[in-house]
């Protein structure tokens, strides 16, 4: 039933758990940050795992893909054998992982935008977005080079992350969340972060908007994760997901996927009551819904989206029940 928004998302069920996967250690958990690219036989989605913690306690992150039959999306095809994209060099700015990632194709090419990680010292991590290359139709990705294609400035210092690239009239434009500051939580730093805008000509040199993109509602120190842009109808509509900044790991208080609507991809009108989807009174997904993906396939609009703790047990998939306007 579609809701008074004018749509709703009908869960179809979860698609994917890494934990069903056997042989590749390194992909023992987590299926974070789906995303798509479409081929003329199956749908191939992008996301990040993890291989257990090491001795230290400390995780790395690689992102790969699973190919699903394009007319049947809960058939699994394929699992990629190998990461995407292996491990930064020592000391660079994605050492220890890549997550998420962001595929489109442009031309005959395929490129990536990521999440790269590092380590730190006085706070657990920071993240500044690679830019690479597929040369074997998206299995696998080179850098460009050693250090990020949009970094820290003056008034984005730390914390670049999420990165959704899409194309608009010709223009390059890509989403992503920018840190604004550390919260020390029962003495554990946490990010604030909130969604911002960068739009190229060729991809590799960025103008950033350079403020928010969407207003905080639950908190000023709202956590804004995720933001993904679908065109529909003449306007332009965002998913995105948001937390507390505090004890945010659980149900109460945990991620949700908010909305908003805008007609330039400038100014954004924020209603997060018509996001059209919520918690699951039971299961996978009834603690936190999150970092939400849309696609549009043969005449009909798919939400992929993680659930609890944050996509631990893998992604599910929603249909568009009404009209995006």
């Amino acid at each position: 039933m579609t809701s008074a928004s004018g749509f709703a998302w009908r869960k179809l069920g979860r698609v994917f758990n890494p934990a069903d996967v056997p042989g590749r250690p390194w992909m023992r958990e987590f299926a974070q940050g789906p995303a798509t690219l479409l081929f003329e036989s199956f749908v191939r989605v992008y996301f990040s795992c993890r291989p257990p913690a090491d001795e230290t306690g400390q995780y790395v992150s690689y992102s790969a893909f699973v190919d699903l039959d394009r007319g049947n999306l809960f058939r699994i095809l394929r699992v990629a054998d190998r990461p995407i994209l292996g491990l930064g060099d020592l000391g660079t700015f994605d050492e220890f992982g890549t997550y998420p990632v962001s595929v489109a194709r442009d031309g005959d090419n395929f490129v990536a935008y990521y999440g790269g990680w590092t380590r730190c010292e006085s706070v657990p991590f920071n993240v500044a977005i690679g830019y690479a290359r597929s040369r074997d139709g998206g299995q696998t990705f080179q850098r460009l080079g050693p250090g990020p294609v949009l970094g820290y400035s003056p008034d984005e210092p730390f914390v670049q992350s999420g990165p959704k690239i899409r194309r608009f009239g010709g223009r390059w434009y890509l989403w992503y969340i920018a840190g604004q500051r550390w919260k020390v939580v029962d003495r554990r730093a946490e990010p604030v972060y909130k969604i911002r805008v960068a739009s190229s000509d060729d991809g590799l040199s960025w103008t950033r908007l350079g403020h928010d993109v969407v207003e905080s509602r639950i908190e000023p120190d709202e956590a804004q994760a995720s933001p993904d842009v679908f065109f529909s109808n003449g306007r332009y509509h965002m998913f995105f997901c948001y937390r507390y900044s505090a004890g945010y790991r659980g149900k109460e208080r945990g991620y949700r996927i908010g909305y908003a609507v805008s007609g330039d991809l400038v100014t954004w009108a924020r209603d997060d009551a018509r996001a059209g989807i919520d918690i699951s009174s039971e299961g996978w997904d009834s603690e936190m819904v999150s970092y939400p993906h849309v696609f549009a396939l043969d005449g009909r609009t798919y939400l992929l989206y993680l659930g609890n703790q944050v996509g631990r047990f893998g992604f599910g998939l929603a249909e568009l029940d009404g009209t995006l306007s």
